[in-house]
């Protein structure tokens, strides 16, 4: 009797564990089932988009985990003198660098159209293994942390290179390859957002705690990347992009098909709307870049309207996500309608809000200013995506894909190596960043309009012939 009661009640212990499990589980498992609905709606999940966006999650998630170990580390663990200096020797030995080792990125990656999931598993794994080597680094303080973040860095645009050339190859049926982007662009911020507070706290437990989480999900990310589709892999209908505005310099290989050394049919340059978005694009890239490393240093320094430094950057680093976010919403919402008209907008408005800033500067001002430069930076790339679309051979999209990436990315370094050595005063400091924006959106503009109203002009004669 006394077995059979021990039983018993080991039994119904059991079962209540059983049930507190699914109780604690049956929440997870609606949040993954919605996300997973979510991301694999309206055929994304047929052609393969929904794994991008789940990859594109997992990357975004594994790098600010990384970022928020190595900001600790080389700016808030240090006076702020100090850190200046580590940031700027973090900026010669991973920056420099990389700024050299970008241009080789996209072509390189050209020469592999073969082997993409491949290159995005080894981008994954490669960066899983050096959040150890950091993990490491940051813990004995050695000087392994900054070849080890470069070696983060290159690996992380490497991936960001291939995902541009992975998505015109996921399109769902009556999918614009803007709002394909737009969808994976949001569910990397989404994750970014999720994963910031979560490594935050991590660093509580331990300095290298984010970093284990980033080998995790980079692990992951590694496995994923070959759930993608195998015709990812495909170069099927492919050549290289020439980033010319010139149909001149535009040459077959010679030894070609039929060894004439005549332009092969579909190999042509971007053509002049594209070169000059992508002019414009780098503009804001370089703005942005700009304001995350001279802001950075300057409100740690000066706080605004009396509030804290973590708190002033905080509010700023907000504001600049939840732009992104919106940019990358309203280029959803607008489906490419004129897109040189929308970067020559957006541009214009990121100028006028940084000279605003420069002459009144404050608290309010920043976090307009770097939620306006984000969503010039989301919704002036969707309208570059829309321009390759419409203007770019499908024989060389996916190259002007990864081509242009490439050059975002080294104009982002550049923007953050100036904001670095520039004296930490508000007004002149913006005032670099708008000579810097009214440079490239002067030189930008008027081939834009003019591409604009070729455009509609166009339009309206194949409007008047179809209707003939």
């Amino acid at each position: 009797m006394e077995g059979r009661g021990r039983e018993g009640g080991s039994g119904r212990f059991g079962g209540s564990v059983r049930a507190v499990g699914r109780a604690l589980r049956l929440p997870l498992v609606a949040v993954v089932r919605g996300i997973r609905k979510a991301t694999f709606a309206h055929g994304a999940g047929e052609s393969g988009l929904g794994k991008l966006i789940e990859l594109h999650a997992v990357n975004g998630a594994g790098d600010v985990m990384i970022t928020v170990a190595l900001a600790s580390t080389v700016f808030f663990s240090v006076p702020t003198d100090e850190a200046r200096g580590r940031v700027a020797l973090y900026l010669a030995i991973t920056m420099a660098p990389f700024t050299l080792l970008a241009p080789v990125i996209g072509p390189l990656l050209d020469r592999l159209p073969h082997g993409r999931r491949a290159a995005m598993a080894g981008a994954m794994l490669a960066r899983a293994l050096l959040a150890l080597v950091i993990s490491g680094a940051v813990a004995s303080g050695s000087l392994e942390l900054y070849p080890a973040a470069l070696g983060v860095l290159v690996a992380s645009k490497a991936y960001g290179v291939i995902r541009s050339a992975v998505v015109p190859r996921l399109l769902p049926p009556r999918f614009s390859l803007v709002k394909a982007n737009s969808r994976v662009t949001l569910g990397g911020l989404l994750a970014t957002g999720l994963a910031a507070p979560l490594g935050a706290g991590l660093h509580t437990i331990g300095p290298s705690w984010p970093l284990f989480g980033a080998f995790t999900l980079f692990v992951a990310g590694t496995i994923l990347s070959f759930s993608l589709p195998p015709k990812v892999d495909s170069a099927k209908g492919e050549d290289t992009a020439l980033l010319t505005a010139s149909t001149g310099h535009a040459h077959a290989r010679k030894g070609g098909k039929g060894g004439t050394g005549q332009p092969r049919p579909g190999l042509r340059t971007v053509g002049p709307a594209v070169t000059h978005a992508l002019a414009a694009n780098a503009t804001v890239r370089c703005l942005t870049g700009f304001l995350i490393f001279f802001l950075a240093f300057l409100l740690r320094v000066h706080p605004l309207a009396g509030q804290s430094a973590a708190v002033s950057l905080g509010i700023a680093g907000v504001a600049a996500g939840a732009g992104n976010a919106l940019g990358t919403a309203v280029g959803a919402w607008l489906k490419a309608r004129a897109p040189e008209v929308i970067i020559v907008t957006v541009v214009a408005g990121a100028l006028g809000t940084a000279l605003t800033t420069a002459l009144f500067f404050s608290l309010f001002m920043v976090a307009l200013l770097s939620a306006v430069a984000g969503f010039a930076q989301a919704l002036a790339k969707l309208s570059l995506d829309a321009l390759i679309q419409r203007d770019v051979p499908d024989l060389v999209r996916t190259s002007a894909f990864a081509r242009s990436e490439t050059l975002l990315q080294v104009a982002s370094v550049l923007g953050g190596a100036v904001g670095i050595v520039l004296p930490l005063n508000g007004m002149l400091g913006l005032a670099v960043a708008s000579a810097i924006v009214t440079a490239g959106w002067l030189a930008t503009v008027r081939g834009l309009l003019a591409s604009a109203r070729r455009t509609a002009a166009a339009g309206a004669l194949t409007g008047g012939a179809d209707g003939t």
